[in-house]
C-alpha cells in the first residue's frame, strides 16, 4: 500500500484568524449598541465624524430645523433640474437652500459652499443637518438633508424626483445650518 506524502502543516493559520477577529471586535466595540440595532432591524442615529483636535460640539439644532425639514419633505415628487431652487423643480443644493430659506435661515447656495461655510455637525446627526457627498457632477459635491432616524430627503439627479431615502454611507461631512458654532 502506497501512502500519499504528508501535507505540510500550516503554522499560524488559526492564530491569524484569531488576531483578525480580535482586532475587528476591538474596532466594533465602541459601536456595539448601533451594530446590535442594525442587526435587530432598527436604524440608530448616526454619528458625524469629529476630526482630531476638533473644538467643542456645535450647539443645539436651530429651532428652524423642523420648518426646514417640513419644507423639504413637502417637495417630494417634484422634478430634478440642475441649477433649480424651486418652486417647481430642484437640484440637490437648491432643495436644501430653499428649505432653509423657507425656515428663515440664510445658507450658501451650493453644496460645496454649504460644506465650507456652515458649522460642522458633531455628535449624532439631527433633522435639518446636511450631509455632503463627493459626486461626478459639475460641482463635485452633492448634498441631502437629514429628516429623521437614518433618513434623508434628496434631489438625486436627472429623471429622479425629490425623494426620501435611507442615509447612504460615505459622506464627506455633515453641517448644521442655524446651529451656531
Amino acid at each position: 500500500m502506497i501512502t500519499p506524502p504528508a501535507r505540510p502543516r500550516r503554522e499560524g493559520g488559526g492564530l491569524a484568524v484569531l488576531v483578525v477577529v480580535t482586532v475587528l471586535a476591538a474596532l466594533a466595540a465602541p459601536h456595539a449598541r448601533e451594530l446590535r440595532g442594525l442587526v435587530a432591524g432598527h436604524l440608530p442615529a448616526l454619528r458625524a465624524p469629529a476630526p482630531p483636535g476638533a473644538g467643542p460640539a456645535v450647539g443645539p439644532p436651530s429651532p428652524a430645523a423642523p420648518r426646514a425639514v417640513a419644507f423639504a419633505l413637502g417637495q417630494r415628487g417634484k422634478p430634478y433640474r440642475w441649477g433649480a431652487a424651486g418652486p417647481h423643480a430642484f437640484d440637490c443644493s437648491g432643495l436644501t437652500w430653499a428649505a432653509w430659506q423657507a425656515a428663515g435661515v440664510v445658507i450658501p447656495r451650493t453644496a460645496a459652499g454649504q460644506l465650507a461655510g456652515l458649522p460642522r455637525a458633531r455628535g449624532r446627526l439631527r433633522p435639518g443637518d446636511l450631509v455632503i457627498y463627493a459626486s461626478r457632477g459639475p460641482s463635485r459635491r452633492y448634498v441631502a438633508m437629514v429628516v429623521g432616524r437614518g433618513r434623508m430627503v434628496e434631489a438625486p439627479g436627472r429623471g429622479i424626483t425629490v425623494r426620501s431615502t435611507s442615509i447612504r454611507p460615505g459622506w464627506l461631512g455633515a453641517v448644521r445650518p442655524g446651529g451656531g458654532r
